[in-house]
C-alpha cells in the first residue's frame, strides 16, 4: 500500500479547514462534515481554534483512497502560526494550497506558494468557494499565473459559477499541452510529428511534471456543497508521488510536533524517512544525541490513531517515552541539518501574572508552552521576577493567554509588544586577564578578540592558542560561556555576526596540600574558566562597540492608484522606504522596506487609507542599524558583567579589596 503525506495550506479564511472536512466526508471517515462556525471540525481540536474558527495547532488525520494510505495534515493560514506551518514543511510528499474563488489570491497565499516552490514539494491548487456570489474562474486563474506561478494546469471548467448549484466539470484544456511541452522537449516533438495527443498521454506527462513540482494542477469546487471534491480526491490520488524510504535502512526521522498528554507525559509526533522504529528501541535524538527508549506507539489510521509496535519509513506516528524531546529534533540518523523555512518570531511581550497567579506555576507552564514551539523562546529575569515571550504577531498572545487560563487555569495578561533587536560589533576589540595577577580574582587566564564577521554567519569560536596548553574541558568552558554571554551584549541584545578568537590561556595545575585531598584554592576549575570570560569578552566588545540592529520587513502593498497621495505620508511617518512604485491597471504597487515594529500598525490602518481595498504582503528580510533616536536597551537577565563589581559579587566570593 502506498502513503502520501499531504499538507493542507492556505490564507486564513480561504476554507481549508472546511475542504478537510469535506474530504474525510467523501472518503468515508465521518459521517458528516463538521463547519467551522460551528465549532465542530475533526482537526480543529483546542478549545481556542473553535472559537476563532482557525486552526492554530497543525492536526494529523489519515484516510485511505483506494490503495493509497493519506496522513492529512491540516495547518494553520494565520501569519502568527507560520513557524507551525514551517515545522510541516519538512514532513510533507504533497501539498495541496487553497485559494478562495472570491478574494482570489491573498498575500500568505503567496508567501506560502514561494516556499512551496522553493522546497520543490508537489502541489496541487484548489479554488474554493465556486458557489459563493462573486466567484470567478477566469480571474482567478490569471492572478494564480501572474502572482503565483505560470505553470499551472486547469484540471476543469465551472458550470454555475457563483450560485448553490456550481458544478466542477473535468477535463483537460487544449492549452495543458502548452504548459507541459514547457518542461518536456520530447513531448512538443511528439505532438509536431504526430499532430494529435492522446489524453493518455497528457496525463502521464502530467503526473510526471506535477511529482516534479514542475507544474500544478488547478481543481475548482466548494468544500461546503461538495462540488469538485471527487475530481480533488482522484488528483491526490494520482498526480501527488507516494512516500518514499527504505523501511530496512538506518532509523531516521524528524519530530515536528509535541504535545502533553492526559497524564502530563510527552508525546511527539515524528514522520519516519528510514528504517522502523519499535516500541522499547532505545534511539539518540536532537542536537545533543541524548538517547531516549520508546514506550509506546500510535499510526494514524482510517480517521484515528491505532497502538502499533513499530513504524516504519513513510509514515507518522506518535511516540511516548521520549521525555527531552523536542519540536524539530532529529530521530536516529540526522538528515540535513533542520531548517528554519520561515524567519524567527521579531517581537516579544512580558507575561504579567494575575492576581493570585503563583509565578512558579506560570514558569513551569510557559516552559511547557516553549517545549511544544521552540520559537516561544523565554527569557526570565531573575531581579525583576518577570518572563518575556517571544512572537510573530499580536494574536499570538491571546493563544498563549487562553491556552495558559485553559489547560493551566493561569491567568495573565502582557505588556506592550516590543521588537527584538540584534546588535554586530563596530570594529575589533581585544582583552585578556592573567591568572594570579590583580585584579583578577579566577584562577584563570583568558585573552579573547573580537571581530566582525560577514551578516548572517552567526558566531565563530577560534583559537590562537595551542589545545594542549590546558585541559580540553577548561578551552570547551570558555567557548559555552563566549556563547552564552553574546546572548546580551552591551545594550542587552544577542550579539551575532562575530568572530571570537582566544588568544591567551592559562591555569594553575591541580594541587594539594601534604597527607591531604585537592585543593580548590589553589587549583583552576572550570567555574574559574565560566567566570572570568565574560569579563574578558564584556571588555573586547566594549573596546569594540557594538550596533544594535533593528528587524527590517519586506513589502508590497497593492492600492487603488487614486489612494496612493494618503498612503505616502502614512508610510513616511511609519519609516516605510517604497524602492519601486508602479502602476497596474487602476491599482498602484509598492515595493519596500518596513520596521518590523511598525507592521501591525500599518495592517491596522491600510483599511481605512485604502477604502478596504489595500493589500499588504510583508516578511522579515533583514536587519538595518538605527539611526534615529535614543538606541534601545533590553533589560539584561544575566549577572550584568558591565558592572565589574556587581558581577562578582553574584558569581564569586573571591573577590579582592
Amino acid at each position: 500500500m502506498h502513503l502520501l503525506n499531504l499538507g493542507i495550506l492556505a490564507h486564513v479564511d480561504a476554507g481549508k479547514t472546511s475542504l478537510t472536512e469535506r474530504l474525510l466526508h467523501s472518503v468515508g471517515v465521518i459521517d458528516e462534515p463538521g463547519r467551522v462556525d460551528d465549532g465542530n471540525t475533526r482537526t480543529d481540536t483546542l478549545a481556542l481554534e473553535r472559537q476563532r474558527g482557525i486552526t492554530i495547532k497543525s492536526a494529523v488525520v489519515s484516510f485511505a483512497i483506494d490503495d493509497v494510505t493519506v496522513n492529512l495534515i491540516d495547518t494553520p493560514g494565520h501569519p502568527d502560526f507560520i513557524a507551525e506551518v514551517e515545522r510541516v514543511l519538512g514532513v510533507l510528499d504533497g501539498a495541496v494550497l487553497v485559494v478562495s474563488a472570491v478574494e482570489g489570491v491573498q498575500a500568505q497565499t503567496r508567501v506560502l506558494m514561494r516556499t512551496l516552490q522553493r522546497l520543490r514539494i508537489p502541489t496541487l491548487l484548489f479554488v474554493n468557494k465556486i458557489d459563493r456570489r462573486g466567484a470567478r474562474y477566469d480571474g482567478v486563474l490569471r492572478e494564480i499565473r501572474e502572482r503565483l506561478t505560470p505553470a499551472v494546469v486547469p484540471m476543469g471548467t465551472v458550470g454555475g459559477l457563483g450560485t448553490p448549484a456550481a458544478q466542477f466539470v473535468p477535463g483537460l484544456p487544449e492549452a495543458a499541452l502548452d504548459v507541459l511541452a514547457d518542461h518536456d522537449d520530447g513531448l512538443l516533438a511528439a505532438w509536431v510529428e504526430g499532430g494529435d495527443m492522446s489524453h493518455v498521454t497528457l496525463r502521464a506527462a502530467l503526473t510526471t511534471q506535477t511529482g516534479q513540482a514542475l507544474v500544478h494542477p488547478v481543481h475548482f469546487g466548494s468544500a461546503i456543497t461538495g462540488a469538485g471534491v471527487n475530481a480533488l480526491v482522484t488528483g491526490i490520488k494520482e498526480l501527488l508521488p507516494p512516500a518514499d524510504g527504505d523501511p530496512e535502512g538506518p532509523v531516521s526521522g524528524t519530530v515536528f510536533k509535541v504535545e502533553r498528554g492526559p497524564a502530563g507525559e510527552k508525546v511527539a509526533y515524528a514522520r519516519m524517512f528510514s528504517g522502523t522504529l519499535r516500541t522499547r528501541d532505545r534511539i539518540p535524538f536532537g542536537e545533543t544525541r541524548t538517547e531516549g527508549r520508546v514506550t509506546a506507539i500510535s499510526v494514524f489510521d482510517h480517521g484515528t490513531d491505532v497502538r502499533a509496535d513499530g513504524v516504519p519509513a513513510g509514515r507518522i506516528a506518535r511516540l511516548w517515552g521520549l521525555t527531552d524531546i523536542r519540536t524539530g529534533d532529529a530521530l536516529g540518523e540526522p538528515r540535513k541539518a533542520y531548517e528554519h523555512f520561515f524567519a524567527p518570531p521579531t517581537l516579544e511581550t512580558v507575561v504579567v501574572p494575575g492576581p493570585g497567579v503563583d509565578t512558579r506555576k506560570l514558569h513551569l507552564a510557559l516552559t511547557q508552552l516553549a517545549e511544544q514551539d521552540p520559537l516561544i523562546d523565554l527569557r526570565h529575569d531573575e531581579v525583576r521576577q518577570e518572563t518575556s515571550v517571544s512572537l510573530y504577531g499580536e494574536v499570538q498572545k491571546e493563544v498563549v493567554q487562553a491556552t495558559l487560563a485553559e489547560e493551566f487555569g493561569l491567568d495573565v495578561t502582557f505588556r506592550e509588544t516590543t521588537v527584538i533587536c540584534i546588535e554586530r560589533p563596530a570594529g575589533p576589540g581585544a582583552a585578556v586577564e592573567f591568572n594570579k595577577k590583580d585584579p583578577n580574582p579566577f584562577l584563570a587566564t583568558v585573552g579573547l578578540r573580537v571581530d566582525p564577521a560577514p551578516v548572517g554567519s552567526g558566531v565563530q569560536f577560534r583559537l590562537e592558542v595551542e589545545l594542549g596548553a590546558m585541559p580540553y574541558a577548561f578551552f570547551k568552558a570558555v567557548e559555552d560561556t563566549v556563547r552564552e554571554t553574546l546572548g546580551q551584549g552591551l545594550h542587552g541584545w544577542q550579539v551575532t555576526d562575530c568572530t571570537v578568537t582566544m588568544t591567551h590561556s592559562g591555569y594553575s595545575p591541580r594541587q594539594s596540600h601534604a597527607h591531604q585531598g585537592f585543593d580548590k584554592s589553589m587549583s583552576s576549575t572550570g567555574h574559574d574558566f565560566r567566570g572570568l570570560t565574560p569579563l574578558v569578552l564584556i571588555e573586547a566588545l566594549r573596546r569594540a562597540g557594538t550596533r544594535v540592529h533593528e528587524p527590517m520587513h519586506r513589502f508590497r502593498l497593492e492600492a487603488p492608484a487614486d489612494t496612493l497621495g494618503a498612503l505616502l505620508p502614512v508610510l513616511a511617518a511609519l519609516r516605510a522606504v517604497p524602492q519601486t512604485t508602479r502602476t497596474q491597471d487602476a491599482a498602484c504597487v509598492l515595493e519596500g522596506a518596513v520596521p518590523a515594529g511598525r507592521v501591525h500598525e500599518l495592517e491596522q490602518r491600510l483599511p481605512g487609507l485604502t477604502r478596504g481595498e489595500g493589500e499588504l504582503e510583508s516578511a522579515f528580510d533583514h536587519y538595518a542599524p538605527i539611526t534615529y533616536g535614543t538606541v534601545p536597551e533590553r533589560p539584561r537577565t544575566d549577572h550584568n558583567p558591565l558592572n565589574r563589581k556587581e558581577y562578582l559579587l553574584n558569581v564569586t566570593r573571591r573577590v579582592t579589596g
